[in-house]
């Protein structure tokens, strides 16, 4: 039989020549010889990123020696169980905006991602542990800021989690560090300068998704794409043992495939205690040294490309020959869902995207389809056949089995131009017209019936993303059929019955971020512990209660932390959160502002921020910047370098202001409890970008009452 593909009908249908005398190549699948590897399931990263720019090289943190706050009579950090109902969250990064979508649309994004049988249907889930720094679109809260402080409803991963485990209870549940909480680097910007205590800061994670949650996570990583250290993999070990925590496995090192492997093999201890070699972006290769350890390779983040169909052709490559050519078993696409701003680094590069929860619009996008062709025909569990391999015209096939008599064949033929992930080169190769012939024996060659999807890649009027085909009979044909095989194109042929397209009713149309917004912060309960939209690109912003205030500021916006972390990427030396519209122009923003640090303290509102994520430092816009030594800025750049105007104003410690900046065109005015501090100052670059709060250095200071309104 033939499956004949290229007309919108589409169809299998039978030829009355014997499939054998079709032209092309021939390929056996067959389980007589015994299986391949197991296979461990496809996923997606929440939270974190990949490497981009800068980034501190281990040395002296510049942050001041750390000091636990203080519980003053003025301010009072309320108890975690007073503050936060039990689904409360403090969402960033990645997945930032995903939190704030209102219903049906929220659930159905997250069906699209892990229901089963539905959408992507998901088997791993990896998300970041927050370490408050910046790992590529934002900070995310680490559950210790401070060496005494522990709270497990920080971030949005615990509540990502529990709703993917809501859909799929048998989901893999992943953490990985990027960036630590600083009093961990005693100075330095190095989590490895105590192990023990290192160490014990993962473990408590660990235990408090447990406790708190109810989340039993699978496997846990090292230190994203840096240095590894291997005393410290063997103490985390023996400290994960030494709480119960034996089924936890570790993922190592989450960067290259060496020196890892290399250190493995020249170390049993470390051998022994690492359960996966994790590499990033292999490029569907592994080297010698990985293959020798004997221990499972997967590809623990990859994709990170832009979700449209050479993305989705990307994912599509990659899912097939990352088993074919390097024996990886998992591969996990980085990033789960693209919400966002748009602007900030690495922007629509998710499975599919949802960055507008204003308007309720999200986009399912092709990879989610892509990703479906694996994974609602496979389950971590299942094996490969060793019979895998390449077309002989181009692209690629593997099958799997349950060893229960089921089989799942993905073939693929995603051409160069149209599968090209952002990293890393991509070698040119050919992909043109054939005819493959499938060729079933051993166990599997008295299947009668094969199901069949489809999907191809390309020009709208001929693409068709995860379409039903009329299934393959077999039972006259010896077992063997022909496909006839195009460019950009992905076949899943089946015994399965249970995979489905879901669907739901269109989302809301799209709509920009509303030109005239309000936050008064005023939750007594906050839901989440951050306030809608804002996104964090240095320090963490939080919902905050003055209890001795009965007044208009008890309830505050408040940045907590007041040490450096220990740095994945560029993060500024200021905090400072995000905002609003990147085309925004003609605008103007007002926030009370309360600095908590006498002498030395600062805080500044902003507009026109052109730059986030890993480029925060170098982000330009205007800046209004007063201090509690008596003194305001005006600034053209985060980092404080281009000075339109600086003098002198009332202004203190412990006291509530409020500050009026004005942009229109190319100029800037500035207010001071509504009386005028500066008029008129030429701003001629950027010409648009978001609106934006923050403090001087890493110190508590909270904010109150803020408005923007832009008009352009």
């Amino acid at each position: 039989m033939t499956a004949a593909a290229g007309s919108a009908g589409r169809a299998a249908v039978p030829l009355l020549l014997c499939a054998l005398l079709v032209p092309g190549g021939a390929y056996v699948l067959d389980d007589s010889d015994g299986l391949g590897r197991e296979f461990d399931g496809i996923g997606a990263v929440s939270g974190g990123g990949v490497s981009g720019g800068r980034w501190d090289v281990p040395g002296v943190a510049r942050g001041a020696p750390h000091k636990p706050p203080r519980r003053s009579l003025a301010f009072r950090r309320t108890p975690v169980a007073a503050r936060l109902p039990a689904a409360a969250r403090r969402p960033e990064a990645t997945s930032r905006l995903l939190v704030n979508y209102p219903e049906p649309y929220r659930s159905q994004i997250l069906d699209y991602l892990f229901k089963p049988n539905f959408g992507a249907s998901l088997h791993i889930l990896k998300v970041e542990i927050g370490g408050d720094g910046q790992t590529t679109d934002g900070t995310e809260p680490s559950h210790m800021h401070y060496a005494l402080d522990e709270n497990y409803f920080r971030g949005y991963e615990w509540w990502l989690m529990k709703e993917a485990k809501k859909r799929n209870p048998n989901i893999i549940l992943m953490g990985l560090p990027w960036s630590f909480p600083g009093w961990l680097g005693k100075g330095f910007n190095w989590p490895y300068v105590n192990l023990q205590l290192t160490a014990y800061y993962v473990m408590t994670w660990i235990v408090g998704a447990k406790h708190y949650h109810d989340l039993d996570i699978d496997y846990i990583g090292i230190w994203n794409e840096r240095s590894f250290d291997i005393n410290y993999i063997k103490v985390l070990r023996r400290m994960l043992n030494y709480q119960g925590l034996h089924r936890v496995k570790i993922i190592a090192s989450d960067n290259l495939w060496e020196p890892i492997s290399a250190s493995m093999l020249l170390d049993t201890e470390l051998l022994n205690v690492i359960d996966v070699i994790g590499a990033h972006y292999p490029g569907t290769r592994t080297v010698r040294d990985a293959r020798l350890t004997k221990k499972k390779l997967w590809s623990s983040e990859d994709f990170s490309t832009l979700n449209n169909d050479v993305g989705a052709g990307c994912l599509g490559r990659i899912l097939n020959q990352n088993y074919i050519n390097g024996y990886m078993t998992a591969t996990i696409a980085w990033n789960l869902v693209a919400s966002y701003y748009e602007q900030l680094p690495y922007g629509r590069c998710g499975l599919m995207t949802a960055q507008e929860p204003w308007s309720g619009h999200y986009a399912v996008e092709p990879p989610i389809w892509v990703a479906a062709h694996t994974t609602q025909f496979t389950q971590p569990g299942w094996y490969y056949l060793k019979t895998v391999g390449h077309l002989e015209k181009g692209g690629s096939y593997v099958a799997l089995t349950d060893g229960l008599g089921n089989l799942t064949i993905i073939v693929e033929t995603m051409s160069h131009k149209h599968s090209r992930c952002i990293r890393p080169f991509l070698p040119y190769f050919n992909v043109s017209h054939q005819f493959a012939t499938f060729l079933l024996k051993g166990s599997f060659s008295e299947i009668p019936e094969l199901q069949v999807w489809y999907t191809r890649l390309g020009k709208p009027s001929k693409r068709f993303l995860f379409k039903q085909l009329d299934s393959l009979w077999l039972l006259d044909s010896g077992g063997a059929f022909t496909l006839e095989l195009q460019e950009d194109e992905l076949f899943t042929l089946t015994t399965l019955t249970t995979g489905g397209k879901g669907s739901c009713p269109p989302p809301p149309e799209s709509q920009p971020f509303p030109q005239v917004y309000d936050d008064d912060f005023d939750v007594d309960y906050p839901f989440f512990s951050e306030a809608p939209n804002f996104a964090d690109q240095t320090g963490v912003f939080e919902y905050f209660t003055n209890i001795e205030d009965p007044g208009e500021h008890r309830f505050t916006l408040r940045q907590v932390l007041n040490q450096r972390p220990i740095t994945w990427a560029a993060d500024a030396y200021n905090t400072i959160s995000v905002i609003g519209d990147y085309k925004w122009s003609n605008l103007t923003v007002r926030c009370d502002v309360y600095i908590e640090t006498p002498e030395k303290g600062g805080v500044f509102i902003a507009g026109r921020v052109n730059k986030g994520g890993v480029l925060i430092r170098s982000a330009r816009g205007v800046f209004f910047w007063i201090f509690a030594n008596g003194t305001y800025r005006v600034t053209g750049d985060l980092a404080g370098w281009i000075i339109y105007a600086l003098g002198h104003v009332d202004v203190t410690a412990k006291r509530w202001y409020t500050l009026t900046l004005i942009i229109k065109g190319p100029f800037s005015s500035g207010m001071l409890n509504g009386k005028s501090v500066w008029k008129n100052i030429p701003v001629s670059f950027p010409k648009n970008g978001w609106a934006a709060i923050g403090t001087h250095s890493f110190e508590f200071a909270q904010f109150d009452n803020f408005h923007v309104e832009a008009t352009s």
